[in-house]
Parts: structure tokens; sequence; C-alpha cells
């Protein structure tokens, strides 16, 4: 899969290449998720921000940061510290191109765990990046609907199941449907 169609994807491109280039350098374990992922796996959608769960220790953490900082991203250092601790999500952005990461702590949750685990290699936009897998997007995109109600999540859950439906490892899928309380929402994506 080419990856997203994001508005200008060679801008994303570069976005992406960048970010990941300071992860790697940072020796921070991540993984892309969001519509970027679900993108890769399923049906393209436009978007302008990168969503990337990251599992650092302090030290990746300040190295990352001060990297982003010295390439001219703009990276909020208070901000990075906290969501560490909180396990939240702070920002990166490349004010020139508006381009945005959302970089979001791992949850500490058994789910959160495995769906790091099993993350893997890909080419998305031409870079070679670590991603979450189609069943594990399928389950984080319907929490993300359970959430928030919206319907773009049961779209992109869609899409995946269409481009990727013969391959998934429904089981895996269906053991975390039922263990976080999905089945209504994974009911109505997989009967229409």
């Amino acid at each position: 899969m080419a990856g997203p169609t994001p508005q200008g994807s060679l801008t994303a491109a570069a976005f992406l290449r960048q970010l990941v280039g300071l992860l790697e350098t940072s020796a921070m374990p991540y993984m892309i998720t969001g519509s970027f992922a679900s993108t890769f796996h399923g049906s393209p959608r436009a978007t302008h921000d990168l969503d990337v769960v990251i599992d650092p220790d302090q030290s990746q953490l300040a190295t990352f940061v001060a990297a982003a900082q010295a390439a001219g991203l703009y990276v909020d250092e208070s901000a990075a510290g906290g969501a560490l601790s909180r396990r939240s999500q702070f920002n990166v952005i490349d004010s020139a191109t508006g381009w945005k990461a959302d970089l979001v702590v791992r949850k500490d949750r058994p789910f959160s765990t495995e769906e790091f685990r099993r993350r893997r290699r890909a080419q998305i936009l031409g870079v070679d990046t670590f991603v979450a897998t189609p069943e594990d997007m399928i389950v984080a995109k319907l929490e993300w609907a359970a959430r928030s109600g919206s319907e773009r999540q049961l779209s992109d859950v869609s899409g995946i199941l269409r481009v990727r439906g013969a391959d998934l490892d429904r089981a895996y899928v269906e053991r975390w449907v039922e263990e976080l309380g999905l089945g209504e929402l994974w009911q109505r994506v997989t009967s229409g």
C-alpha cells in the first residue's frame, strides 16, 4: 500500500521521514497508528496529522525532544515530560508546513502492551517505519469510536475489513473486542 493521501503527500512523506529519523536516532520505541496506519491497511483518507504511540524511558524522551527542537520542530519539553509521567500525549509540530504529530505514550494495560509488541516494519509513503497491525488498528479504532461516537473511526474499520478481511486474524480481534466491551460496534461493522 502506498499509504495515506494527505494534503501535500510529498510534505507528508518529508515530515514522516524526519519524525521517524528522530525517533530512531533517539532509540525511542514507536509505532504509527491512527489514520496513517488505517489508510496503510485499508481505504485512503485525507489527514494532516500523524498519530504515533511511543514507549520511551526518560533518557530516550529527553534525547528525542532535544533533537526535534534542534531540527526546528516545536516540542514543549515540559508537556513531553508530563505526558510520560501521566501516560498521555504531547505534540510535535512543523510550523513551516502545518504538519503535527500526536505522540501518545503507550498505555499500561494488556491490550496496549500486546498491540505494541505486535507492531511490524512497513513502508509508508516510502518511509521504512513501524506500524500497528491491521487487527490492532481495528480494535483501537473501535475503542476510539466507542469513546467519541465518531463514524469516521467505524468507516476506517470497514476499510480495513474490505482490504484485509481474508488475511485478518479474526480470533485475535474478537478476543479483544470481547475483553474491551466493543461487541456492539464490532457487530455493527461486520454485519453491514
